[in-house]
This record gives structure tokens, sequence and C-alpha cells, in this order.
């Protein structure tokens, strides 16, 4: 978010002639009625979406990738509940982190529907944008991250049945919605969308990831359904999916090193989407490790004992890439920082993939016992409070102000390619 411009109050004018019967000790400059108004008036343009020159277009563009805020906050609760610690009031944290995230997703879910109202060729366009297109993984993503949250944190408060059936139920539409991104969004940038040498960018995973958060997610609905194929078919499906996200990942991770490779950093904007790359990297590691715990569980031997040990054999090389690709996103993101980074809905990027990898990091510690996982599962748990906080309140107050608005409006797609 770009800082807001303060006007300075003006100055109180000169006074011409001070009558001789006003009291020495009564200031000379005393504000007039019209430094009164005009003051009133600029407090009230500071209120707001002042920063809106119409606010009939606060709701222009709210596209797909809004919904990254309810993914970065989601996380925050579920990587809580799964540390391999426990401190004095973490659980109530969770929870209460749980029920904002529950609301910004409602939240989020009720402008989409006024967007789509209000701006319906804009609300079309967005599958046909060469880069908006890619974050219609986010819906997907938000869903099944509260879903999860229904069972780790919320069990306390919604009761067991309705936890089940809250987290079952967004796990469906999430799981359904993400794999028609998987296939439909690269579909669009295959046949329509004009893609440049050096356009590969860290969104380009957004639409494949969903399939690994409904792997990860879907391995702790197993225990709740009925013993034999319900469950063993639940496996097979999850295990599939982990799949489909790993390997397209693979593709799309080696073009993103390609880009930087040969065409470097790019737009500042843009450079928070490097983290993403630690979203599907991590979702994997939570879901091998949480698929198999269940495997174990349900599937004969040797498959379940087996997938048990995948967990932990495919894990451990997978967190050491993912630690390298961390620092080189923190050393990018510092070298970008001093050099100047405009606040944006990308900067969202800095807490889920973060979070996948608290998950990720907390499965290994549990399967292995390793106090050194125990303790990067808590530094990186820190990092993603820190960040979360960071972007939670300058998104916050670009809403309020409406710059974050009137920023969107104007990038928003004018025609389609």
């Amino acid at each position: 978010m770009h800082a807001t411009t303060w006007a300075p109050r003006p100055s109180a004018p000169a006074p011409s002639t001070v009558p001789s019967t006003v009291p020495s000790t009564v200031p000379s400059a005393v504000p007039s009625a019209a430094d009164r108004t005009q003051s009133r008036g600029s407090r009230l343009e500071r209120g707001f979406l002042h920063a809106l020159e119409d606010r009939r277009l606060a709701f222009a563009a709210i596209g797909p990738n809004w919904y990254a805020s309810v993914m970065g906050t989601g996380i925050v609760a579920n990587a809580a509940a799964t540390l391999p610690v426990r401190v004095p009031g973490q659980g109530v944290f969770a929870e209460v982190v749980w029920c904002l995230a529950t609301a910004l997703l409602l939240l989020v879910s009720a402008a989409t529907v006024v967007h789509w109202v209000r701006h319906p060729d804009t609300a079309r366009g967005w599958l046909a944008h060469p880069i908006m297109s890619h974050f219609y993984g986010a819906p997907a993503m938000a869903l099944m991250t509260v879903g999860a949250g229904a069972l780790l944190v919320a069990t306390p408060l919604l009761g067991t049945t309705a936890a089940v059936w809250t987290s079952a139920a967004l796990w469906t539409a999430g799981t359904a919605l993400g794999l028609w991104t998987a296939v439909a969004v690269p579909y669009q940038a295959f046949t329509r969308h004009r893609v440049e040498p050096a356009s590969a960018f860290g969104g380009w995973l957004m639409p494949v990831v969903p399939p690994m958060v409904s792997a990860a997610t879907g391995a702790l609905l197993v225990a709740h359904l009925p013993v034999g194929q319900w469950r063993s078919s639940m496996l097979v499906a999850c295990y599939a999916m982990f799949g489909l996200t790993l390997l397209a990942s693979l593709v799309v991770i080696t073009q993103i090193w390609n880009r930087l490779l040969h065409h470097k950093v790019g737009a500042a904007a843009a450079v928070p989407t490097l983290w993403i790359v630690l979203g599907p990297l991590g979702q994997s590691i939570t879901a091998a490790n949480n698929l198999g715990t269940q495997a174990a569980n349900d599937l004969p031997a040797p498959y379940g004992p087996a997938l048990q040990a995948l967990g932990v054999v495919f894990g451990v090389p997978v967190w050491g890439f993912a630690l390298m690709w961390a620092a080189l996103a923190v050393a990018i993101t510092m070298r970008t920082v001093r050099a100047g980074m405009p606040f944006s809905l990308t900067w969202w990027s800095f807490t889920f993939p973060v979070g996948t990898v608290v998950t990720g990091t907390s499965g290994l510690a549990a399967h292995t016992g390793s106090d050194l996982l125990v303790v990067a599962a808590v530094v990186f748990y820190v990092g993603l409070l820190l960040a979360w906080a960071v972007v939670a309140v300058r998104t916050a107050r670009g809403v309020w102000s409406g710059q974050l608005l009137a920023t969107a409006a104007a990038a928003r797609p004018t025609t389609l390619r």
C-alpha cells in the first residue's frame, strides 16, 4: 500500500488589526469559523474510503486474489494447532484467529457476489486475464483452510459433529473448485493468454496447488469415514491429488527458476510471489505425513507402513529445498525492500506458504522426534506471526482508506486478450 499523503492544515491568516479591546492574554491567531470548517472537512476526507474518487467503484476489482487474506489468516490458526509445543493461551488464540478467518471468508465471498452483480464484465474477464486468472486457486484453498481449521481448532467451539460436517462441506466445495482451476486455468494459458518468455512468476502455482491442499486436509477426514472402501478410496483420491500438484509444481518451479536466471527478479510488486513456491513444498510435506499416518491405520502391509515412512523419506529432502528457497526469497525480498517495494495484496504471499512450511515441519517433528525440527517449526511460526500481523494491518488500513481498492480498481482488466 502506498503511504497516504496527508495534507498539512492551512496556516491561520495573519491578523490585520487587533482591536484594542481584546485582552493581551488571548492569542491573536484564533482559528476562524472558516478554518474550523476546513479542518473538519479534512478529517472527513481522511475517513472511510477517502482515497476513492468514486465510491461506487469500491467493488470494481474484487478479484479471486482477495481470498489470499482468508488463506493467510486461516493458516495462522491451523499452524498453531499443529505446533509440537504448547504455551498457555495457544488454543484460545488459534480459535480467535479461526473465527476471524471464517468472518473474512464470508466477507470476501459477499464482496465477490456484489462485484459480480455490479461489474459483471470485469468479473467475467478475470479468467481471461493472463495474471489474475491464476489466482482462482485462492478461493479453493481458502475454503479448505477454514474447513481444516474446523477440525483442528474449532471442535471445542462447534462440537465434533458440526466440526466434521463443516470441514467435509468446505473440503468438498474447495476440492471441486480446485480440480477445476488445475485444468481450466492452464487450458486458458495454453490456448488464450499471451505469455512472454519472462512471464513466469509464483502466481503460476496458484491454480495447481489446491489439489495438494485437498490431499493434506482430506487426510483429516479419513478417520471420520466408515471403515473399509470409504477410507481406502479417500486415501487413493488424496494420493492422486498429491501427485497431480507435485508434478505440476515441479514443472512450474523450473520455469520460475529459468525466468529468474535469464530475466532476473523483475517488477518489485511481483517479488512477494516468489514466496508462493514454499506453498507446494510445505503442503506436500504436510500431506505426505498426514496421509501416511492414516495409511498406516487403514491400508494393509506393506503399503500402509511404507506410505507412513514416505512422509519422512520424502519430507526431509523437500524440507531442505524449502529452506534453500526461503533463504533466496528472504535475500531477494530484502534487496527489493531497500529499493522500494509497494504494498499490494501480493504481500499475503508472505503468510500461507510459510504456514505450510510450519505444518510440514511440525509433521516431520512428530514422526521423527527431532528437537531440531521442533525448534525450526517454532521459528517459522514466529516468522509467520510477524508477517501476518504486518500484512493484516496494512490490508485493513488500505481497505478502510480505499487506497487498496483504488489501486486494484486502476489495475483491473479493461479488455480481454
